[in-house]
């Protein structure tokens, strides 16, 4: 197997894969977060979106970050980031920093206005996300409105999102 990484567009044949990935990482409560609930609410089914990347290690995925495509307030042009993860063995060596960077320079390039998710501000705060004032963006489920942090790709974006967050499909 070769030890070159190299970072695509994720493929429609990479989902069983990225599957397996999820269920290794965050085992079965992964269902409760909220960009499975999200994207369950997809009507065309599809987990996969034009901005989701995997990091291949010849042919093995060992990383993968989905981005689905999101209405706020019934407005689209938002993207939910998450979640992204990557093999216990491949972890610490950037993997996740650069398929959120490919995603975020593929949804700044097709015009999209936002990248939300939830996570812990520290680590994503490297990345330009900010925490949204608490109760603009709503998700479902339980989701700590601290733990709501925000990438504006336009001018205005985060001060022009509010509303519930779902599935653009």
């Amino acid at each position: 197997m070769s030890d070159k990484t190299f970072i695509r567009t994720a493929e429609p044949c990479d989902v069983p894969s990225i599957g397996a990935l999820h269920a290794r990482v965050f085992g079965p409560g992964r269902f409760a977060r909220s960009a499975y609930r999200v994207r369950e609410g997809r009507r065309d089914g599809n987990a996969l979106s034009d901005f989701c990347h995997v990091a291949m290690r010849g042919n093995r995925l060992v990383a993968a970050v989905t981005l689905s495509e999101v209405k706020i307030g019934g407005v689209p042009g938002a993207l939910l980031l998450g979640p992204i993860a990557v093999e216990p063995e491949f972890a610490g060596q950037g993997l996740g920093r650069q398929l959120i960077a490919e995603g975020i320079a593929d949804a700044r390039s097709a015009g999209k206005s936002l990248v939300i998710l939830v996570g812990d501000e520290p680590y994503y705060g490297r990345f330009g996300f900010r925490r949204v004032p608490p109760g603009q963006i709503t998700l479902p489920g339980p989701v700590n409105p601290m733990r709501v942090l925000a990438f504006p790709l336009q001018d205005g974006a985060i001060e022009a999102a509010r509303g519930l967050v779902t599935s653009a499909y």
